[in-house]
């Protein structure tokens, strides 16, 4: 996405799209798109490691942070406190990667 017209940087098919080779294509993602809970649920099922992007309000998310720890465990440790002392969060977490039951 550094390569693309910032309005393309800005349009979510392209970016989930990008999201899906390389979740480091959010880098250079428009900064509205983290807030946007639509966007960074499917962005999250493509590469969990997106929800290190995720606004704070998504962070402590329930159902985005389930999906992206069902992706990748160890994203346990951008979740909101709360979240990473939720029982079905941690679990979810557990289940797909044991070492992230440090970040709960």
């Amino acid at each position: 996405l550094r390569y693309v017209h910032e309005t393309l940087r800005a349009d979510k098919d392209i970016v989930l799209a990008a999201v899906g080779k390389d979740w480091h294509a959010l880098e250079t993602a428009e900064k509205h798109l983290f807030d946007d809970k639509g966007f960074m649920l499917e962005a999250v099922k493509r590469s969990g490691a997106a929800l290190h992007f995720a606004s704070w309000a998504l962070r402590a998310d329930k159902e985005v942070v389930r999906e992206a720890v069902k992706q990748k465990g160890d994203v346990l440790r951008f979740a909101s406190e709360d979240l990473r002392g939720d029982k079905d969060v941690v679990l979810e977490a557990v289940r797909n990667m044991g070492d992230s039951l440090e970040y709960a």
